[in-house]
């Protein structure tokens, strides 16, 4: 039995360090708090118990006393418990008196140490903490002072002053206006540089520039980085300034494909919401056609796959790649010819464009056997357009979507973004028929004609389309229409 005291970082799930991945991953529970990203919370088994036990200003879900003793209690009933905390669990973070009070109850605990927000927020707004010339050292303290310490508060600012370089104050918002009277009190220039960075990090990151005379005066809320100095005033902003920074964009892949978009709309700066409109399930015939069908690969002339899902699940149904024997193999796209290749499959032809029509014009003329494996419900310009052609088609049905379920969480979220993402002509239908054209974002997103087709089909007004039909390419239409 071990109890974990995991930093999880400023916000960025990407800053999780490698040793808190792997003991989330192994949690039988996790307790987090307000200020820890409830994504990290998916690294964890599906069966893992969560509590929540998270502190907001003027709010107060468990006392500390309360926190305490339940990772006691949870550690005599689990073996391994995950204090999820946010920042590092050492720096403001009570981590200190939760660890105490394990060894006080005798209770095995390990410290993971996280990327504090003292630093990597400042970084994030484009602030060093410290430069060669102009700050040499830097000071992190509290603004939220211990109750009971009466006007004059525990920290003495004026003190802190005199030290120089750089002051970073956590949780000081609520006292911003004493704590800048007192540093100006204390011998600094009322014109001294002051940034506050609040959700650092995060997407919804937002930082105000101003000066000790003026801050107190600007809209600052809870969470907020303060720093004071020199620096302050340096401007090297990168994270604000990604392209897609602001936007809120949904996905409505499979919970399975939706990684490579998110992490590519994440990157480009987009608040992600994962919404998936769609499931991937066995055929009506439970997959008897495919198997059948990955039994005799050897008598085609070609095998043709018209998207990564149709991919894994011949793949799945293929014992050994020597299966296809003489057949040569067509993907509709890169996606799907990664996908093939991953089975140690070499797509022998992948169109210049990635739709149906386009494969139709790449593949030669009959006669022949062809294979060909795709959804359940599927456009017939491919295998009507091939047996024109004089090959005699095999369709099999490798997979089916159907509708996903949609919490009402979810509709709310979609209904808030700004953009939705389709990646296939059934994200469209699906998300039509959960969501209706009411409770989608105003601006619509495809990946390319044919999904787009089918957006305008419904009543959309699609303002992307990918020219090229990818995940890069959909990306990379989307930072282009930002820009614009």
């Amino acid at each position: 039995m071990t109890v974990y005291l995991v930093g999880a970082g400023p916000g960025d799930p990407g800053l999780l360090t490698v040793r808190a991945d792997a003991v989330l991953r192994r949690a039988d529970v996790v307790v987090y708090d307000r200020l820890s990203v409830e994504a990290l919370l998916e690294l964890t088994p599906a069966g893992a118990e969560r509590i929540s036990v998270g502190k907001a200003p003027g709010h107060v879900t468990m006392a500390q006393e309360q926190i305490n003793a339940l990772l006691v209690d949870l550690a005599g009933r689990h073996e391994t418990v995950v204090r999820l905390k946010g920042g590092d669990p050492f720096v403001f973070a009570r981590g200190g008196e939760e660890a105490a009070a394990l060894a006080a109850a005798g209770v095995a605990f390990e410290i993971v140490p996280g990327i504090t927000s003292a630093i990597a927020v400042p970084a994030y707004a484009g602030i060093p903490v410290t430069l060669r010339h102009s700050s040499t050292s830097f000071t992190v303290v509290t603004g939220h002072e211990e109750p009971g310490t009466g006007d004059e508060g525990s920290v003495d600012w004026r003190a802190i002053a005199r030290v120089g370089g750089t002051i970073v104050i956590l949780m000081g918002v609520a006292r911003v206006r004493r704590i800048t009277a007192e540093l100006v009190a204390g011998g600094l220039s009322p014109d001294t540089p002051v940034a506050a960075v609040r959700w650092g990090t995060r997407p919804e990151q937002h930082t105000v520039r101003a000066t000790l005379a003026t801050i107190a005066a600007q809209p600052l809320a809870t969470p907020s980085v303060i720093v004071v100095g020199e620096v302050a005033g340096v401007d090297l902003a990168w994270f604000e300034r990604r392209p897609l920074f602001g936007r809120r964009v949904v996905v409505t892949r499979t919970r399975q494909q939706a990684s490579r978009l998110t992490v590519a709309l994440r990157d480009a700066g987009a608040e992600v919401v994962e919404v998936p409109a769609i499931e991937i399930v066995e055929p009506a015939d439970g997959g008897a056609a495919l198997l059948g069908a990955a039994g005799r690969l050897g008598e085609y002339d070609w095998v043709v796959v018209t998207s990564p899902n149709g991919a894994h699940r011949l793949l799945a149904a293929v014992p050994d790649a020597r299966a296809f024997g003489r057949a040569k193999v067509a993907a509709i796209g890169p996606g799907t010819a990664a996908v093939l290749a991953n089975g140690r499959i070499a797509a022998d032809l992948v169109p210049d464009r990635f739709v149906a029509e386009a494969l139709l014009d790449a593949l030669p003329d009959g006669p022949g056997r062809l294979l060909l494996a795709r959804a359940e419900i599927a456009r017939d310009v491919l295998p009507d357009g091939l047996r024109a052609r004089g090959w005699d088609v095999d369709v099999v049905d490798a997979y089916r979507t159907i509708p996903a379920a949609i919490t009402d969480e979810q509709r709310a979220a979609v209904a808030g973004a700004d953009l939705i993402t389709f990646t296939s002509s059934s994200t469209v239908e699906h998300s039509m028929a959960a969501f209706g054209r009411g409770g989608l974002p105003p601006a619509v997103a495809c990946i390319g004609p044919v999904t787009a087709a089918t957006a305008r089909d419904h009543g959309l007004d699609v303002a992307v389309e990918a020219s090229v039909h990818t995940i890069e390419g959909l990306v990379a239409a989307l930072v282009e229409w930002a820009r614009a």
